[in-house]
């Protein structure tokens, strides 16, 4: 089979070159378009959800709320495992599946569950919705809302806070690939009625009383539809609030023939919600919004659309107030780790050229080799990418592991096909072969150890497709770019190089000129024979010898440090600080 591939790129070799420039075409588009990201995806399918549960403390939320929810969960298909937290008001519920499972038919699993849960939660308390689809990896960028205290108008946390989720949050969600926004920090705002008891009792209102006033304050009421004049008018009754005075106006109840209004029995005002958390960007009080990705969303194009975006609202946002885009930014850590990989890709084609230029002494076989290079890693990529994976850490890592063996195979190919072509020109003019018959046979002559050098190479990268779990979700995808890379490599060495080879490397005046050899090499020929003529002597000791640097390499190891993964340096610190049971926010504040 492989003969007939290298004899059909022989006999079509312009097929084979349109093939070859299709390759970088379509590889460096597909590199362009394709999902980075910094890591796998590791995290196995999960649904989260979210319950409100106003009123309740942590302890009752999760006895009366995420247990049930728990309960209810339980025995749902291909469920794994269940994770919940409870907080004042508030519950939270992972539910994870297997490995393997469609996200969106997990989801509909817990859908289907929730409305037999709902039935057996506490009145008061609201329905579960289940999160947007993220990953553990989703959180894309950090931004942070900030004031200026000495502007002209300064602006109040409260105001930062409804600036950032009426304003900014809509804007980033209109992005396509943000899945979801979490803001922290500021002052939530709310329409406050506080209830003033003597006033109360003097107009004999009670708080249910009260309290159904505020409700049916705020919703409008539909009246059907009237035809006048052949005109179809529309009849709603219009009880939404728009400001404070409506609320303040609105009815509580009558005593006697007096209107009894919210304002005659509560004091209505704008006030900040109870906090419960805090954010604060360089010691200064500030609204933080984190912004999560949808799955299979571009990181870095996704960082750009946010950039605009940002950038069309900085006319409109009010004098004094900055959006802080460099707390953290996944995009930075995914463009340091591609240019590194473009750092060793030019340092391994540079030392390729300068290595195959001191031996070869012939700048046509170094093209040949280091054109195999590009070839094999765009192809490499456009399979990755019709496989369903991504450019991370991983993959960057098994194609950056995978340069220096992928000119192997085209070097054995190229100096073989040159070796044998300086021999051809050396006979006389009769007993010369065809062009292509050389190059056919030269190829074939290595076709056996290039796929034997391969194979055994592709053989001590298999045990990593035998782990289970986050490692093997974290770093399969390193193996199968090297693997992938390197038949790439295969496939190159065995179509484009001997095609290559044979319009570059046709000249007879080059190759008589180079038919005994270059200098290194006559040089190194010499220095082999010696150095093998005086180990054949003494074979003992030098297995011996080997054999003791084996026994110190493996006594070496065995010294080494162990981690799951290297350090990561982003440029930034975490640092959780634990505070006692009962902390106040305000003191809990004072520490950080």
């Amino acid at each position: 089979m492989l003969n007939s591939i290298i004899d059909y790129s022989l006999k079509n070799r312009i097929v084979i070159l349109m093939g070859a420039v299709l390759v970088l075409l379509l590889g460096g588009y597909i590199a362009s378009e394709m999902e980075v990201d910094v890591f796998p995806d590791l995290t196995a399918p999960t649904v989260v959800v979210l319950t409100d549960a106003h009123g309740m403390e942590a302890e009752e939320v999760e006895r009366l709320v995420t247990f049930r929810i728990e309960t209810g969960l339980n025995g749902a298909s291909r469920v794994r495992r269940i994770r919940s937290s409870s907080m004042a008001g508030f519950s939270i519920v992972w539910v994870e599946f297997d490995w393997g499972t469609d996200i969106y038919k997990a989801r509909q699993v817990v859908t289907e569950k929730i409305p037999a849960i709902q039935t057996k939660l506490p009145p008061g308390v609201g329905e579960p919705t289940l999160a947007p689809v993220t990953s553990i990896m989703g959180e894309v960028m950090l931004l942070g809302i900030t004031t200026d205290p000495e502007a002209a108008n300064p602006i109040s946390p409260l105001d930062i806070r409804t600036l950032a989720d009426w304003e900014i949050i809509p804007r980033l969600k209109a992005i396509n690939g943000v899945a979801h926004v979490i803001a922290i920090g500021g002052e939530y705002k709310q329409y406050q009625v506080l209830a003033e008891p003597e006033k109360m009792k003097y107009y004999d209102v009670s708080l249910d009383e009260l309290v159904g006033a505020v409700e049916a304050s705020n919703k409008n009421a539909q009246g059907g539809f009237t035809i006048d004049y052949g005109n179809e008018y529309v009849i709603k009754g219009e009880g939404r609030i728009r400001n404070l005075n409506d609320l303040e106006e609105s009815l509580v109840k009558k005593k006697g023939e007096y209107p009894v209004k919210i304002r005659d029995v509560a004091e209505v005002k704008i006030g900040a919600a109870d906090k419960i958390g805090e954010g604060a960007l360089n010691a200064k009080p500030a609204v933080i919004l984190s912004v999560f990705k949808q799955p299979q969303t571009n990181t870095v194009k996704l960082t750009e659309s946010i950039e605009l975006a940002l950038a069309e609202l900085k006319g409109s946002l009010p004098e004094g107030v900055a959006v802080n885009q460099g707390i953290f930014r996944q995009a930075d850590f995914i463009n340091t780790s591609i240019f590194n990989l473009q750092k060793t890709l030019l340092e391994g084609a540079i030392f390729v050229v300068i290595i195959l230029l001191v031996f070869l002494m012939n700048w046509r076989t170094t093209i040949i080799s280091v054109l195999a290079i590009p070839l094999s890693l765009l192809m490499a990529v456009a399979i990755l990418y019709f496989l369903g994976y991504t450019i991370n850490t991983m993959s960057l890592g098994g194609m950056a592991i995978a340069i220096g063996a992928l000119v192997d195979d085209a070097v054995i190919d190229v100096e073989n096909v040159f070796k044998r072509m300086r021999q051809n020109v050396q006979l006389p003019m009769e007993q010369r072969k065809p062009l292509l018959k050389v190059v056919f046979d030269a190829s074939l002559e290595i076709r056996s150890s290039i796929i034997n050098a391969t194979l055994i190479i592709i053989v001590s990268f298999i045990p990593l497709f035998f782990l289970s779990g986050v490692e093997g979700r974290l770093l399969q995808p390193l193996g199968i770019a090297f693997i992938v890379a390197l038949l790439a490599s295969l496939f190159v060495a065995i179509t484009i190089t001997p095609v290559l080879c044979s319009y570059l490397l046709k000249k007879e005046a080059m190759l008589k000129k180079s038919a005994r050899g270059t200098l290194v090499e006559r040089i190194l020929q010499t220095g082999y024979v010696e150095v093998l003529k005086r180990t054949l002597k003494y074979p003992l000791l030098i297995l011996a010898f080997g054999g003791g640097l084996i026994g110190m390499a493996i006594w070496l190891a065995t010294g080494l440090g162990r981690s799951f993964l290297p350090e990561f340096n982003e440029g930034s610190l975490g640092i959780s600080d634990v505070g006692l049971p009962g902390m106040s926010l305000e003191e809990s504040g004072k520490g950080s």
